[in-house]
């Protein structure tokens, strides 16, 4: 551990740097590769959400929109806009027909897993980074030792 609180504040930075720099390439490839797919990079996120949906959570309005930290109207609309290009099903929940459910269509898992692939090997390639960056924040906020207790079981 650093005992100069200067370098080690440096540290941190240059790593939280690295971290932030590091995210930002993969979603600087991501934006990319789903326009080069013809999609908005905010169709690919949605497809992916709803995709991705764990087991037994429904794939609403209101699950993509805290997924992806959108307001539920704005969510509506994209919704709306990638049914149009029939890459999702909008249905209405039987019990409660103010939910909307939200289902990729084929041609929507097409695109969404030719992407998927992609991005797998670029966070393939970038993992090394990140893991080392992550790594290095983890162990420089590691909680110190409570006097005493380091000897303890």
């Amino acid at each position: 551990m650093e005992r100069n609180p200067k370098v080690a504040a440096r540290r941190r930075l240059q790593t939280l740097a690295e971290v932030r720099y590091t995210l930002r390439q993969f979603l600087h490839f991501s934006e990319g590769a789903a326009a080069r797919a013809g999609l908005h990079p905010q169709h690919h996120q949605l497809l992916l959400q709803i995709s991705g949906t764990p087991d037994g959570v429904a794939a609403t309005v209101s699950y993509a929109a805290e997924r992806l930290g959108l307001r539920h109207n704005s969510v509506v609309e994209l919704s709306k806009r990638c049914e149009e290009e029939g890459l999702i099903h909008r249905t209405h929940n039987m019990r409660d027909q103010r939910c909307v459910l939200l289902q990729v269509t084929p041609k929507g898992e097409q695109l969404l897993q030719s992407l998927s692939e992609d991005h797998a090997q670029e966070l393939y390639e970038l993992a090394p980074r990140l893991i080392e960056a992550l790594t290095r924040i983890r162990s420089a906020n590691r909680p110190r030792a409570i006097k005493g207790a380091a000897n303890e079981v």
